[in-house]
């Protein structure tokens, strides 16, 4: 491992002396300065792994520097000596004040300075080791995390689609929906991380689904009112599936699964919420998933033409959905309309 050594003193005699016993050591790199103003500068830019610097230097003087030198990102915990024909108790506090990590007193004994720049070699190559082991560690902790969310990821992806394969919705619908989402999250300005967390919990918006009965939800035609009221509890079915999980994603999912049919003038289900008593979350994906199931083909319906579907939207804002939802999905319109090209179904070319 090679080390720079910064060393600054106003003598040409002793930079010289410096320099020729710190190059005894093939490890560590000298870097001379007469003047401590050029020195600084150089560890601005570069860094440094030993500093040596004499104390009665034209300002800023070795004090000063090292204060200074302390300040620069990286270098709080670098060794420095300081240099002093000064052996007033007070100066030495200052200097350790201002961040001096051992002392060499004038005349420089060749055998001591040795030993010093040893020994300061041996607690940075320390410092360093500690912090490439700490920096590979975070490495590590960050990819493994990476895999669990991925993963995570997967089996939510995967319980989602086990609930659409006992549901006329195609595949697709949960991609569109989930983006559509996100794009309404970010038209409402939440932050990234929130956006991110609805768009990987909006596809479990109707896991609940898994508790309907066949002839209920394969249904072709219209169902019946004791029908709907069974097909009503997938909201409350899915929220207890998810609601009990430590995963801030199904969590989340919980909260989707239970109010994405709430109506925000208070007539939806399960439970008849109003306005912004439904969480934000619903009121997100009840836009997007009406959208898309309006705009996508059924065993019982043709898809709709994507203007009527915006149209219906604008309709219902204010009584089904939340008019800030609609504004900032329509106002998306080109994004929508990407979205639905790039996660496109074969069968919702015939419109109506």
């Amino acid at each position: 491992m090679k080390l720079t050594a910064v060393i600054i003193d106003d003598s040409d005699i002793n930079l010289l002396l410096f320099k020729h016993l710190v190059m005894r050591n093939e490890d560590i790199e000298p870097r001379c300065f007469s003047a401590s103003s050029a020195g600084l500068e150089w560890c601005q830019t570069h860094g440094a792994d030993i500093v040596v610097v004499d104390y009665m230097m034209p300002a800023p003087d070795g004090i000063e520097f090292i204060r200074r030198f302390r300040e620069i990102p990286g270098m709080g915990e670098v060794p420095v000596v300081m240099v002093t024909a000064n052996n007033l108790v007070e100066t030495r506090y200052n200097a350790l004040l201002a961040g001096a990590t051992d002392f060499l007193t004038k005349p420089v004994d060749k055998h001591e300075f040795t030993a010093r720049m040893k020994n300061m070699a041996a607690l940075r190559r320390g410092q360093k080791l500690l912090a490439d082991r700490a920096a590979l560690l975070a490495v590590e902790v960050a990819a493994a995390t990476r895999t669990i969310a991925e993963r995570e990821r997967e089996t939510i992806f995967c319980l989602a689609r086990a609930a659409e394969y006992r549901d006329p919705e195609t595949g697709g619908h949960i991609m569109r929906m989930a983006h559509y989402s996100r794009l309404i999250a970010a038209g409402l300005r939440l932050p990234d991380e929130e956006q991110r967390l609805i768009f990987e919990a909006a596809p479990m918006h109707d896991v609940g689904k898994v508790g309907t009965r066949d002839e209920i939800l394969l249904k072709p035609g219209l169902l019946t009112a004791d029908e709907f009221a069974i097909m009503q509890q997938h909201a409350s079915i899915g929220h207890d599936i998810l609601g009990d999980s430590s995963s801030p994603i199904l969590r989340t999912a919980a909260i989707i699964a239970g109010t994405h049919h709430e109506k925000y003038d208070g007539s939806g289900y399960p439970n008849g919420l109003a306005g912004e008593e439904i969480p934000l979350y619903g009121r997100i994906v009840a836009v997007a998933d009406v959208f898309d199931a309006l705009t996508s083909s059924r065993p019982y319906k043709k898809a709709w033409q994507v203007d009527r579907a915006a149209n219906y939207l604008r309709e219902n804002s204010g009584s089904h959905f939340d008019p800030a939802c609609v504004a900032v999905f329509l106002d998306a319109w080109k994004e929508v309309l990407d979205i639905r090209e790039r996660y496109g179904d074969t069968d919702d070319a015939q419109q109506q």
